[in-house]
Formats: structure tokens, sequence, C-alpha cells
């Protein structure tokens, strides 16, 4: 694979942990590959004053990103997973989901049992909100914007802010966690804890490079979410979160949470086989559509 590759990412430091993390992965897989970043200005870094929720939700971190794939500046485009849509865009493959981090928020400033009644709750996620006020109807909510370091600076008096737990510890503030909300507290939003490399679909140099630093059970669970959110048809600017672990089998146990209007909540969990896992991640869907009317 003559010349020098291009990665397209965001310009913010996990986006760059990020990107630098797979160049790593791709150095040892392939040592003859070299390949150099190329940092990409988004809509959604661009507008801090506004809520993702209110800009179109889950695009709005990678359509440009995506773009300089597509119009040559850039081969492969590495993003957090979470911020794809449900569809694949056209000319491009997801090509590579590496080893996934932990999936799970946490929260920063105060443990969940430690906030007082009415304490304040930083997040911009209404998945995150949704969850949070079934459990603990007395927090009161704000908006949350910005990167992690500006997140970590606007812990509310006596509250907290949520946060992956994943970027904490890609960026080496695991010191900052008050709690890390378990699975069943927190279903956590579509393949969050993953990354998701792309590139154009015709580039299959490329792409055989790409599958060498593929972790197969992170694909699986990913694949598995995305075909519940693709039939659920939302994204992150509806509260909707979807979890799934790979048994040793290739079993799939699916968690999902959705909340389709204030105040309704819906929790399910189930298993599959593996051949049915895409299936049944549909039929879930399809359920939760249901029980919500």
């Amino acid at each position: 694979m003559a010349g020098v590759r291009r990665a397209a990412t965001r310009a913010s430091a996990l986006a760059r942990w990020q990107a630098e993390h797979v160049v790593a992965l791709l150095a040892a897989a392939r040592p003859d590959l070299r390949v150099e970043l190329e940092l990409v200005d988004t809509a959604g870094d661009r507008r801090q004053d506004v809520p993702i929720h209110a800009m179109g939700g889950q695009g709005v971190f990678v359509k440009e990103v995506q773009a300089a794939v597509l119009d040559g500046r850039a081969d492969l485009a590495v993003h957090s997973a979470k911020d794809l849509t449900s569809m694949p865009t056209p000319g491009l493959v997801l090509a590579a989901v590496p080893r996934r981090a932990d999936p799970r928020d946490a929260l920063v400033g105060r443990a969940l049992a430690d906030l007082a009644p009415g304490a304040t709750v930083a997040t911009g996620s209404v998945r995150r909100r949704a969850q949070l006020a079934d459990l603990r109807p007395d927090l009161v909510f704000v908006e949350l914007r910005g990167n992690i370091g500006t997140r970590l600076g606007k812990v509310p008096e006596g509250g907290a802010v949520v946060i992956a737990a994943a970027a904490l510890e890609r960026l080496g503030r695991t010191d900052a966690v008050a709690e890390v909300l378990e699975l069943d507290v927190m279903v956590p939003q579509v393949a969050q804890g993953a990354l998701a490399v792309e590139c154009r679909a015709g580039d299959e140099e490329l792409r055989a490079a790409l599958a060498l630093i593929e972790d197969p059970a992170s694909r699986a669970a990913v694949d598995v979410e995305r075909a519940f959110l693709a039939e659920l048809g939302g994204g992150c600017d509806v509260p909707v979160g979807a979890h799934a672990t790979i048994g040793p089998g290739g079993d799939v146990e699916l968690r999902v949470f959705a909340a389709p209007r204030d105040g309704v909540v819906l929790r399910r969990r189930e298993r599959f086989a593996a051949a049915d896992a895409h299936a049944g991640a549909r039929r879930l869907a399809r359920a939760v559509l249901a029980a919500a009317g």
C-alpha cells in the first residue's frame, strides 16, 4: 500500500486520542502502512451553545468527517461509534470496530446516592436525563455542552455531570469519577465506548488493512445495537439506549431502554441465539414501539 494514508477526525483531545489509537493499532498490524491525521471542524463542535438534540441529534459530529473521506482529503474516518447514524452512508463502509472500552456512563461530582434532594445534574443527553429522572424525580437538570475538559469544569455545586466512562479513561481522568453507573441503572447509548472506522467502499486495500484491527465481539455487539436503533428509527435526539453482551457461544443478551413520552420509561432485556441476534433486535424494537403506543 504505497504512499501516506490520511485519517480524518475531529480536533478535540478525545477525538485525536481515538484517531491516534487507531493509527497505533494499524501500525502494529501493518508496520508498512503510514497514516497521518486530517483534522476536521464539525458543526457539532462549532455550535457549543445549542443542545445536540436541537441540532438534529446523531450525525452532527460525523458528517464533515465523512465528507473528507468521500472527497478524497482523507482515506479513513475515525469516529466515536455512538455518533454514527443507524443507517450506512452511501460510498462508505464501516470497515472496523476495534476492541470496545467501558460502555457505561459515569457521574463526576457526587455519586447518585449522595445527591441531595433537588440537586442539579448537568447533561446534554436526553437519554441520560430520562433515566436519571425515572430513578430520581427530585433531581434538577441543566444542559451541558463542550469537550471533556470543559464539562469537568462545569460540575454544579453539590451536584454532578454525566460523562461516558470510556472518555474519562481515554483521557486519563478516571480520578474524577464519583460513580460508574451499572447497566441496570443506566442503559448506554447505542455503541457507546466503541470506535468506528470508515473508509471508501471501493478501497479494497485499506479495507483489508482495517480488518486486521477489528475485534469480532465488539463488532457483533455494536451491529446488534445498531440493528435495534435502525428498526426503532431513533437517535440521540430521542431517549433511547441499547447494550449488547456477547456470550461465549455467540449468544446475545440485549438490554434496551426507551422513553417515548414524558414520564414513560420502557426497559427490556432479552437473549437471542447468535444466528437470530439481528432479527431479534429488530423484533425487540418493534415490541418497544408497540408498548410505546
